[in-house]
């Protein structure tokens, strides 16, 4: 019930992919030293990937919004010799990222709640 009123659903599946997001994250971090690892994100909900356009000529460019929903690879900026693609700077401050977004929809999913209890009186 409480998942149709004023929009907790739609917290609760951003905290759920919030919380998705992080467990990859730690898996990135995880596997800092590992050789030719591909750091990984998960595409925010919601945006949908541009469909692929069709390559009529060699010097078109092809399309890279043609992404699968889920996790996808991160941009390659650095790569070590091992060929790890994890930039640790980069990783944290995604986590960081990720841990405030989710404080603030528990703030708000726990002040959406008080209000309901206000409303029906049963305030506490």
């Amino acid at each position: 019930m409480s998942a149709s009123i004023g929009g907790l659903g739609q917290i609760r599946a951003r905290m759920k992919w919030l919380e998705a997001r992080s467990v990859t994250l730690a898996d990135n971090v995880a596997n800092a030293d590992t050789p030719k690892y591909t750091p990984r994100d998960l595409e925010k909900p919601g945006t949908t990937a541009r469909p692929a356009l069709a390559v009529t000529r060699a010097g078109h460019i092809a399309s890279a919004g043609s992404a699968a929903a889920g996790s996808t690879a991160a941009a390659r900026f650095e790569t070590r010799p091992s060929g790890n693609a994890v930039n640790l700077e980069d990783e944290m401050m995604k986590i960081s990222e990720t841990q405030v977004e989710h404080q603030t929809l528990t703030q708000l999913y726990q002040h959406s709640l008080l209000y309901f209890k206000t409303a029906l009186g049963r305030r506490g």
